[in-house]
Parts: structure tokens; sequence; C-alpha cells
């Protein structure tokens, strides 16, 4: 997830339609090339990513990077977000004294939600959170490992 999410800044920070070789990408945000190149598959099947092959091609968002949202980015490559035991967590049922469990996972991943999909490839490129996901980074609580 993590280096589909650096992949997508990159070519968010990159002119606009013009394709970015895989070896520049893997170069610049440190990723292996074979990771960067299964990563940017998924991420051209989910529509996310298009791609040319030859002397001029390369890989570039197929969506203005403002419209591609970091839970975007993380569905196409890991499928839904906070899954419980490879279950949507509606999903999940609890017996006895866990049974409130299911709602704290479902709050859990509307919270994951709430902040993934407010950001954007653009936002990431820009260096600049949305102001309320910069507040909540910016609780010195937030930092600590809890």
């Amino acid at each position: 997830m993590d280096y589909a999410l650096r992949a997508g800044a990159e070519l968010a920070a990159a002119k606009s339609g013009v394709p970015q070789k895989g070896d520049r990408i893997a170069q610049a945000q440190k990723i292996p090339l074979k990771f960067l190149e299964n990563i940017l598959l998924d991420l051209k099947h989910a529509g996310l990513v298009q791609s040319q092959r030859g002397a001029e091609g390369g890989y570039w968002l197929a969506k203005a990077p403002e419209e591609i949202t970091l839970a975007d980015v993380i569905r196409a490559v890991e499928g839904p977000i906070a899954n419980v035991r490879g279950q949507r967590p509606e999903q999940v049922e609890y017996a006895g004294a866990a049974a409130p469990l299911r709602d704290a996972w479902v709050a859990v991943r509307a919270n994951l939600r709430a902040v993934l999909e407010m950001v954007t490839l653009a936002d990431l490129a820009d260096g600049k959170l949305p102001d309320e996901v910069a507040a909540i980074a910016a609780d010195p609580d937030a930092w600590l490992p809890h």
C-alpha cells in the first residue's frame, strides 16, 4: 500500500499526460522495480493509471490527481479498507461479550475512510494536506506510539 501511494504521488507530480518510465518512478521513490510493475498493473486494472509501451512509453494517471483519493489507490492494490480476517467489518459476527466488537471495526473503517477519501494524489504532489487531516496530524497525541 505504501509503495502504491508513493508511486501515485510521483505520477501526480509529473506533468499531466506525460508518460513516466517505471525505472524513474522506482528510483525516485526507492521502490523495487518488480514490486512497482505489479503495483502499476493493479492501478491500471482499476482504471487509475494508463500505460504505453515503447521508447516514448511509460505510465501516467488516467484521471486528474484531484480525482484520485488515497482510498482509491489502496482499494486498487489491497481491496476493501479495514478487513477483519479477510471479511468486511459488517460481515463479521462475534458472540457474547465480544459482540460490540463488530461495531468498533465498522467505526475504525469509517474513520480510516474519512481521512483516506479526503486526501488526493494532488494533495500529496502539492505537499499540502486538507486542513482537517493536517489538524489531526498536528495533534501531538497522534504521534505517540500507543
